[in-house]
């Protein structure tokens, strides 16, 4: 019997993807705990309505993606810190005080977890990587200054 399935089912395949099983496994198991529905001509117009536009939604996101990695070059961010003597910093600037000034600063919102910096100790320039996803990525000018 072949069944679209609803979610993803260990051994069997993926959401979305129509699969071949047994009569019994399907009207026993799939069917019942609504893991897959029967494919019918109906439903399979229904699966493939919803994966074009999936793949719709997913270029879009990567054109917006490409666009701001594109931006990021002409944003450079200003962050102020605190520093003893020599010019050293107390503790570090990480990805989350760049992600915030960012958003303060152009109102653009990346997560933390998509910069990629090691700790910053001391004032100056740095270029810390962005990865936007969809294999995207993008640098970005961080300028650490006294506060």
């Amino acid at each position: 019997m072949k069944v679209i399935l609803q979610q993803d089912v260990r051994g069997k395949g993926k959401k979305g993807q129509m699969v071949e099983v047994s009569d019994g496994y399907a009207r026993n198991f799939l069917l019942p705990k609504k893991l897959a529905v029967a494919a019918t001509a109906d439903n399979i117009n229904t699966m493939e309505l919803q994966e074009k536009a999936r793949k719709e939604r997913e270029q879009r996101a990567r054109e917006a993606a490409v666009a701001l990695s594109g931006k990021l070059k002409d944003m450079p961010v200003h962050v102020k810190a605190k520093a003893g003597a020599g010019g050293r910093l107390f503790g570090s600037v990480t990805t989350k005080e760049i992600s915030v000034a960012l958003k303060e600063q152009y109102g653009v919102d990346i997560p933390k977890a998509q910069l990629q910096s090691d700790p910053i100790k001391a004032f100056g320039g740095y270029q810390v990587k962005a990865k936007l996803g969809y294999e995207v990525s993008g640098v970005l000018n961080v300028f650490v200054e006294e506060a």
